[in-house]
């Protein structure tokens, strides 16, 4: 539930925060600084501010809130706003794009920004430990990049000091967490500027993480009853036309690529591919349902400034599904589809699942693309398959559905409690209708058959970012690119660590062998850096005893006969099936 008095305390130390920048830079060209969550912002230009500032602007902050400011609405016609703001070129800008003629203002110990509010009555209100500067970052004005970069202030705020230092201890833990410090510390991924932004390059033990969990995944699948498909990354524009991608999703695409005097486009989804494929020769109800599964690359046009390392790239991989179904295997395609989600998640070990179905806002159906018909049985289905699975307590969202169907997406909550929307089960009248898809139906008749998007991960890279700080890069033994590093104590040690490097390689388990001449405690710390999960101490004695000493994950487990511990990282290693 949403609270306005916390919403009022962080929008009026937005306004508090201008006013201490522009007291300290009094060149500062202020743009707009709204409340967001945890906290607020504000934009500046002709300013080079860094994390260094941060203490002078908030002791500068709270001697404003101290003086016990009000804050007082107030009504200007355009020309008088203009004439207030002359020589303030971001909020001139911000008054043309008014379409009232009379300008809300708020004024406050002199500053005055153009807000409708609302603020609190009195700085006094306002806690003046219970904020925190946070970083600086670029931000094109408006969100436009045809637009100036300004330096964005981030700051934290909460109604009381406690709750500030709860934020910000947990604020700590997720930059421990941030999967693009453990993504490079591990050696997974890179960027690079000559490649291009948002495109990730994976190293060979991230190519191989990357592998193993698409493995799984595709495994599942085909255990399922899928079949797999796969299509090129490129289409001509006629299909976009026809799908509707570039009437709608024009903007996420980028631009044409002239190939023989046609124009082709990279796919930002899969879908028509498949659609194409099913309408490639006739179908029959005997046939349905069919179910496809491709772990499909895709390309999406994301602004620079909304690029985060994994979890917002321009390229990536969706394991992508289309289920085409009769009205009666809907709801029975809808339930294997979230107990294969279960199930997957259960694996990788979130079991954390937050259930919520969309549907058409009541008051507005006549906005939505489909027959009314279709969308009663559709969310129906949904409902009804929720049900059935066990999720009573699913989150409701009227309105949220898409304009062409009702879905179900599932947010996954990892190890600081973060919720992350990854999976999605979604209906679609849209493209059936577009590409005209029949079957033959028992009576000899042709009609059309629901089609259901379903991704489970969702993008392979945006899952890997959440999961490396679910896991702070401590996979499951059969998801580590290393499993095991044998470390010779000496020399000495060399025949029979290769003799259990040859013992544990023939059960095909990822292990090597460290033999740089390093001292043990060296080796140790850097496997143990390393995120390998287990570490073999191959010394004299373990050769007479033929066993090895086992470190697991920092922990000394002490000495075990090789063919135990072989045992031991086999059953470890063991997936149990789908069911």
């Amino acid at each position: 539930m949403k609270n306005e008095n916390l919403e009022k305390i962080r929008h009026s130390l937005s306004h508090i925060m201008a006013h201490a920048i522009k007291d300290i830079y009094p060149e500062a060209k202020i743009g707009m600084g709204p409340a967001i969550e945890s906290g607020f912002y504000y934009d500046f230009d002709n300013t080079n501010i860094n994390e260094d500032d941060f203490p002078k602007i908030e002791k500068k902050m709270k001697e404003i809130i101290k003086k016990e400011i009000s804050f007082d609405k107030k009504t200007k016609s355009k020309k008088q706003a203009r004439e207030i703001f002359k020589n303030e070129p971001y909020k001139l800008e911000i008054i043309d794009d008014i379409e009232e003629d009379n300008v809300s203002l708020y004024e406050s110990n002199g500053f005055i920004d153009i807000c409708e509010g609302p603020h609190v009555k009195n700085s006094k209100e306002i806690n003046p430990e219970s904020f925190s500067l946070l970083s600086v970052a670029g931000a094109y004005f408006k969100g436009s990049e045809k637009n100036p970069m300004l330096q964005r202030v981030y700051a934290a705020a909460f109604e009381n000091k406690e709750d500030l230092e709860d934020f910000l201890n947990k604020r700590k833990e997720a930059e421990k967490r941030d999967h693009r410090k453990i993504g490079k510390k591990l050696e997974l991924f890179m960027f690079d500027e000559e490649v291009g932004q948002g495109l990730p390059l994976y190293l060979p033990k991230g190519g191989m993480l990357r592998y193993l969990l698409m493995d799984f995944t595709m495994k599942t699948y085909l255990q399922s009853g899928y079949e797999t498909v796969s299509t090129p990354h490129i289409a001509r524009e006629d299909l976009w036309e026809r799908s509707g991608h570039l009437k709608y999703y024009k903007e996420d695409m980028y631009g044409p690529l002239s190939v023989d005097e046609k124009n082709y486009r990279l796919k930002p989804m899969n879908c028509p591919f498949h659609v194409k494929m099913y309408k490639s020769e006739k179908r029959s109800y005997r046939e349905l349902p069919l179910r496809w599964s491709e772990m499909g690359t895709v390309y999406r046009y994301e602004k620079s400034g909304e690029l985060h390392g994994l979890t917002r790239p321009r390229g990536f991989t969706q394991d992508d599904a289309h289920i085409i179904c009769t009205k009666d295997q809907l709801k029975d395609e809808i339930l294997s589809s979230l107990k294969m989600i279960r199930y997957i998640y259960k694996t990788l070990g979130m079991e954390n699942l937050i259930f919520k179905l969309s549907v058409r806002d009541p008051e507005r159906k006549d906005e939505y693309f489909g027959k009314d018909k279709e969308w009663q049985e559709a969310e129906n289905s949904l409902k009804e398959a929720l049900l059935a699975f066990g999720s009573s307590g699913y989150e409701l969202d009227e309105g949220g559905a898409s304009f062409y169907a009702p879905k179900i997406d599932i947010d996954v909550s990892d190890a600081m409690n973060r919720r992350w929307q990854l999976s999605t089960i979604q209906v679609d009248f849209n493209l059936t209708s577009r590409f005209e898809m029949t079957y033959t139906n028992k009576e000899g008749n042709q009609e059309t058959p629901f089609m259901i998007h379903r991704a489970i991960l969702g993008s392979i890279e945006r899952f890997l970012g959440v999961y490396i700080e679910h896991t702070k890069g401590n996979f499951p033994l059969w998801l580590s690119p290393e499993q095991i590093l044998i470390i010779p104590v000496s020399e000495k040690s060399t025949e029979y660590a290769k003799k259990v490097y040859e013992t544990i390689k023939e059960e095909d388990m990822r292990v090597s062998i460290k033999d740089d001449g390093e001292t043990l405690s060296k080796s140790i710390k850097k496997g143990e850096v390393k995120k390998i999960p287990y570490l073999l101490i191959i010394g004299e004695k373990e050769k007479e005893k033929n066993c090895v000493s086992v470190r697991h994950r920092g922990e000394d487990k002490g000495v075990m006969q090789l063919e135990d511990f072989m045992e031991k990282i086999k059953k470890e290693v063991k997936i149990e099936k789908i069911k």
